[in-house]
């Protein structure tokens, strides 16, 4: 049979991860792009025919649909799968709240977790101390904003009473952050949210996308 669409990205992309739980949510096959060679492949002229921003990952349907820009992909695949209309919501309202969440995922978690990352572990820029300091403050003001929201909720999901395209884009992003930011002390600021996360990353195919949540003891710091 052939599979509902291929990934295209570099391994342990928590976006890609985030998309292969909501294929397996849906009953979808979503393959990785085998002997994709990130900084060769990307720059192919066949690859930059199809995605001219070179960036990953992208999404290719079997059909030759390409997509490019991770909420949007991982939008289409909760929408293409059986569950749509839980993950996306039944009425205006609820679907706005879950696209609430899942931009603020991209723009107030992603965006603040990646560079301090790309700092301490990859190394790929210099550290910068006051740049690491602005995105750790910028998380754990994400992360009061999540402890309102489970609060004022019922704990478990982010959107009403099941599990979302919401609480996939957040969680997957945290998944990531808890392994080398969410320290104790930055957990202090949301007691709620450990619970939160180990809920949602305990269904089954979610915890198949991501593996084990680990939480650090230490934050990763460069020097």
């Amino acid at each position: 049979m052939t599979p509902f669409a291929t990934i295209y990205s570099y391994p342990q992309n928590f976006r890609v991860q985030r998309a292969h739980a909501l294929a397996a949510l849906g009953g979808l096959e979503l393959v990785d792009a085998p002997n994709f060679a990130m900084g060769t492949a990307n720059r192919s002229e066949e690859f930059l025919a199809k995605f001219p921003m070179g960036k990953v990952p992208v999404l290719e349907t079997s059909d030759g649909f390409c997509l490019a820009e991770s909420q949007a992909i991982a939008r289409f695949i909760a929408e293409s799968g059986s569950k749509a209309e839980q993950l996306l919501g039944a009425d205006i309202k609820t679907r706005a709240k879950i696209e609430e969440f899942s931009t603020f995922a991209e723009q107030e978690i992603s965006a603040n977790i990646v560079p301090p990352l790309v700092m301490t572990l990859l190394k790929i820029i210099p550290f910068d101390e006051t740049r690491y300091n602005q995105c750790l403050g910028s998380l754990e003001r994400a992360v009061k904003r999540l402890e309102v929201a489970l609060k004022t909720g019922n704990g478990k999901f982010l959107v009403g009473d099941q599990l979302t395209l919401a609480d996939i884009m957040v969680a997957g992003a945290l998944h990531l952050a808890a392994k080398f930011l969410m320290d104790p002390e930055l957990l202090k600021a949301a007691p709620s949210l450990k619970g939160y996360l180990q809920g949602i990353l305990e269904i089954p195919e979610v915890k198949g996308a991501f593996g084990e949540l680990q939480f650090c003891e230490a934050r990763a710091k460069g020097q």
